[in-house]
């Protein structure tokens, strides 16, 4: 198994993962290793997918009229 050395956390840090240990009834070494194998099982943001769908809503947007919502603020917040 690997091993990973983690220098100058805050001490903050430690406190809040102590606690999330004592929740979980686990160590702290215990806790950290869920949480290092939750983070790294995460779906990596796809860029170009985001892209796409981001240029995809911009097609589908174009043209259209949005109206001026101000006159609604201000009354929303004058009430």
């Amino acid at each position: 198994m690997a091993q990973i050395l983690v220098r100058d956390l805050d001490e903050g840090v430690v406190v809040r993962l102590k606690a999330l240990a004592a929740e979980h009834n686990r160590s702290l070494e215990a806790e950290v290793r869920v949480i290092l194998s939750q983070a790294s099982t995460r779906k990596v943001l796809d860029h170009q997918a985001a892209a796409a769908k981001l240029e995809d809503f911009r097609r589908r947007m174009a043209g259209r009229v949005f109206p001026d919502t101000t006159a609604l603020l201000r009354k929303d917040r004058d009430n």
